[in-house]
């Protein structure tokens, strides 16, 4: 008798998670819905290749104790051997050489969950101990990403979708899943032919752009390319839509991939960090001066840590689907079950909580969920179907930011621009 209590306790706690999971995570979850509708527009920004910890592990000691603080003790090995390589106040605002976060530099990077491999596979001619993956910034490098962060919304449980690189923490944004890519891997001259959001977006009415530096990303997608007229157009269209409160329902931005250090602005080493600061602040300040601000959401974001080091293992992640990952000889054996490693994020909207921190697990598609959500759209794989969207961000009722807060300046160090001068280029996003 008490065994059956007990075993009928357990069916009804269970019965009550699966409802509560349907509110959550159905595509036409009312509640959430409703409550978003005052959410009429939403900007993407992803810029590429930083870790939460080399730029936000100082928050937490400078202007949001609520943010998980990089440790003070934290520490990597010396592939040298002798003392280990700690956690250190980076002073240089492009690096000597870029970092290693591919496949298989991401997995050993992780090392089993003992995230002790960062120096190790960043040892190079240029930095033999790997230093340069345990350097942070703090609000003296980057002051409007550190007002910014402490003033909105932001996560310290969001991670990139994938322990590898670009393309593929990319395509999870804009379709839920690499379809088994862990590598840069461009499409043919047609591009790649999966389905992706945009076909959703289309089908359910719901307008769209995308606003390109250089390249717009998404053109690695067919139906992107084939639908590019009325939905495709460089960054200074972004600039005049915000401008004129024309923008669309979503909307997505793309810097500069590619550059001489001080021109490219996606923050990807060895490119200067307030050269990217900088283009984020105009996306987002013209953005808040436009007359859209009153009912937009912008989220800002990085596509993966670029090989920085980071201290929180990356939980278990729901399989996209059944496609498994395109491994070839001499890759590490894994597949698509566990998140990438943290990256910053912050939602910059009137509707955002103000000096807000959520510690619930969020990746890339859960930006893609929030947007299916709000808009009435089915998830596109089984990652984004069990996505949480990112609605506690919000107080809908209670609008905080009707007026823009003042944020400081983005500045250039001269200086650091003339170090960066000498700095090597991007080998590859």
């Amino acid at each position: 008798m008490v065994k059956d209590v007990r075993l009928r306790g357990r069916l009804i706690a269970a019965s009550m998670a699966a409802v509560v999971g349907l509110l959550v995570l159905s595509p036409t979850a009312a509640p959430a819905r409703t409550r978003a509708r005052p959410l009429k527009h939403i900007v993407v920004l992803m810029q590429e290749n930083r870790s939460f910890d080399s730029y936000l592990g100082r928050l937490h000691f400078q202007g949001q104790a609520g943010t998980a603080a990089e440790p003070l003790g934290a520490k990597n090995p010396n592939p040298l051997g002798g003392k280990p390589i700690h956690a250190y106040h980076k002073h240089r605002y492009c690096e000597v050489a870029d970092l290693d976060h591919s496949w298989n530099g991401a997995h050993h990077e992780y090392n089993h969950g003992r995230m002790n491999g960062f120096t190790r596979s960043n040892a190079v001619q240029a930095d033999p101990t790997g230093r340069r993956t345990m350097g942070y910034y703090t609000r003296k490098d980057l002051p409007f990403y550190y007002a910014l962060y402490r003033t909105f919304a932001i996560g310290d449980r969001y991670f990139s979708s994938v322990l590898s690189q670009t393309f593929p923490n990319r395509f999870y944004l804009l379709a839920g899943t690499s379809f088994g890519h862990i590598r840069n891997d461009l499409p043919d001259a047609n591009g790649f032919r999966h389905k992706t959001v945009f076909q959703e977006l289309d089908r359910h009415h719901v307008s769209w752009k995308i606003y390109y530096s250089q390249i717009p990303f998404a053109f690695e997608f067919k139906y992107v390319r084939d639908h590019q007229a009325g939905h495709v157009f460089p960054i200074d269209r972004y600039y005049s839509d915000a401008k004129a409160g024309t923008l669309p329902q979503v909307s997505f931005v793309d810097p500069i991939f590619e550059g001489p250090t001080n021109t490219e602005n996606d923050e990807h080493p060895s490119s200067n960090v307030q050269v990217g600061e900088q283009f984020a602040r105009k996306v987002i300040e013209s953005l808040m001066h436009s007359p859209n601000w009153k009912s937009s959401a912008l989220f800002l974001t990085y596509d993966e840590n670029g090989g920085f080091y980071d201290h929180v293992r990356p939980p278990r992640a729901p399989r996209p689907d059944a496609i498994p990952p395109m491994l070839e000889k001499g890759h590490v054996k894994a597949g698509f079950t566990r998140y990438g490693f943290r990256v910053p994020v912050v939602v910059v909207s009137p509707f955002a909580r103000r000096h807000f921190v959520s510690h619930v697990v969020h990746d890339h598609t859960s930006i893609l969920r929030t947007i299916e959500v709000r808009f009435g759209l089915p998830p596109l794989t089984n990652r984004d179907r069990h996505a949480r969207p990112m609605f506690e961000f919000f107080d809908f009722r209670h609008p905080q930011f009707v007026k823009p807060p003042k944020l400081p300046a983005a500045p250039l160090d001269q200086q650091q621009v003339a170090v960066c001068l000498t700095a090597p280029p991007n080998t590859g996003i």
